[in-house]
Parts: C-alpha cells; structure tokens; sequence
C-alpha cells in the first residue's frame, strides 16, 4: 500500500514510521503476493472507514477476524503476527500483540472448565490478535466433546468484544472447509479467508539463501546445485505434509550442523572456511 496517503497524515507521525517499518517487513517476505494484496486491501478499508469516522459519515463496521487457510509453514503465524501489529498502529487495536493457541489451550477435561478455560485466553488477547492454529480441532470431537463450548465461547466473545479483539482462524484448507461447513453461524463471522499458497521451488530457494545469509554462511557454486536438488527431493511427498519453509529450516539446520562436523576436525580454520557451505554438507560425507 502507498505509505505516502494524505489519509496517513491523520495518524501521528510514530504511528506512520512503524506502519511503513512494518509494511516494509511484510514486502520483505519471500512470495506471498495474494496474501500482501489483501492484507493491503485490509489495511485501506480499516483506514478509509476511520477517515470516514472523523467526517461523520455514514461507516461500514470493522470487523476483522479472518479464516487463515494453507498448508504448514506457509507464512500464516508471521503475517498473523505483523497484521496484529499493523491494525494496532491504524488504530483498530489497543495493544497489537498476538495470542498463539491450539486445541488444548482452550478445551478442558472435565465439564465448565472450558468456558473459563477460553475465557482466559480471551482475556489474554484482548487488545490484540487471537490466532487459533488447526482450529478444526476443536470440533473433532462431535456433539458431546468439549470444543463445542470453546466454540460458543469464542463466538460470543467476538461479538462482545468486537471494537477490542481480532480473531483468526487457521489450518489446513479441507479441514479448514469442513469445520466451516458443519458451523454456518461460525463462517458468517469470519467476513475475510486469506489462503496461503505453497511456495514454488525458486521461492524456496530464495527462503533457504535468506536464512543462510542470516547465519553469515554462504554457498559455494556446486553447493547452491545441491541445494536446489535437496529442495526437489523434499517436495517429491504428499504436499499436505511437506513443511514448506519449516522444512527448509530444518534443512538448513541439519546442514549447518554437518558443516561443523567437518570443521570440528580441522587443527586450523580461517574466517572464510567457517562460514562456506560445500556440497559434502548436504550429502553428509563427513558424518
């Protein structure tokens, strides 16, 4: 989104500094250019409906929660994190923090606790963002299970707390579909779905060259073909359990350690041995 929107001067100049530090984080995010879009698009509505607000016009609600769909490792908990951030500096949050919770962080083992049990989580993410990862889970357990409270719960909390609260939903896109599905009143609350694509092998790449840069490791030629050849045999599974950028981490990892192996050997070692990649670190010949 153009930082440089007269509609921008009505946030204090700390506030315009930090969106565009933010903003600038998000572009900075390998791929993900439908989920940009539309966290853009959300951004204008938010800050249009506020200008609106101050020239007493007639302004549609703000009602932000939204449904997360894609496949692990796909960026959803940090664009989460960023967008809580981001309504917080627009105004639409008080505190833009993220509140990162599961199954068992809301369902109890025994009968009332659940309610209280989510309550306090609630009362957590108050100000903020709620992100409800494999959120699915909380009806697996059918008519008698337990998640059904959390579920009603949560539903009435995000119509009480609908000025102070965000809520997000997240998790693979069938289960994520059919959990939808069997709530109709659940969907009808969640005006926004923001899917999450797989990344593409050069965009994997580019996460992996990322990370290692980070570490201050670089990759000689032979190395970066490894590399790309490592990034095909982990696609060639099920692309609902590949981890995406999780498993390039995992990768990086495991070749980082590798490295050290067949350094640790070594009497000696320069600055540049310490941080070059060779292909032996991915084959694991030292090992």
């Amino acid at each position: 989104m153009a930082q440089s929107s007269a509609i921008l001067q009505g946030l204090e100049a700390s506030q315009r500094q930090r969106l565009q530090e933010l903003q600038k984080e998000l572009d900075s995010l390998v791929g993900l250019q439908s989920v940009k879009k539309v966290i853009s698009e959300i951004q204008a509505f938010a800050l249009i409906q506020k200008y609106r607000e101050t020239l007493q016009l007639a302004c549609e609600p703000i009602v932000l929660h939204t449904i997360f769909t894609g496949n692990p490792g796909t960026g959803k908990t940090t664009v989460a994190r960023l967008f809580s951030k981001m309504l917080k500096e627009i105004g639409i949050l008080q505190k833009g923090h993220t509140v990162e919770v599961e199954r068992a962080d809301l369902v109890a083992q025994y009968i009332g606790q659940t309610a209280q049990k989510t309550r306090e989580v609630l009362k957590q993410a108050s100000g903020g963002l709620l992100f409800i990862d494999e959120a699915y889970s909380l009806a697996r357990g059918g008519e008698r299970d337990f998640g059904k409270e959390a579920i009603d719960t949560l539903v009435k909390a995000m119509e009480d707390k609908r000025d102070s609260l965000v809520v997000v939903l997240a998790g693979y896109p069938a289960p994520m579909e059919q959990f939808l599905a069997a709530n109709p009143g659940l969907r009808s609350r969640f005006p926004i779905t923001i899917n999450f694509p797989d990344y593409t092998d050069i965009e994997l790449y580019k996460i992996a060259l990322g990370m290692l840069e980070k570490r201050e490791y670089t990759l000689t030629a032979y190395a970066q073909q490894e590399l790309v050849r490592e990034i095909r045999r982990l696609r060639q599974g099920d692309p609902a359990t590949f981890g995406n950028a999780r498993a390039i981490r995992n990768m990086v990892e495991k070749v980082v350690r590798r490295q050290a192996v067949r350094l640790v050997k070594k009497p000696e070692l320069t600055k540049g041995e310490l941080t070059v990649i060779t292909p032996i670190d991915f084959r694991g010949d030292a090992l």
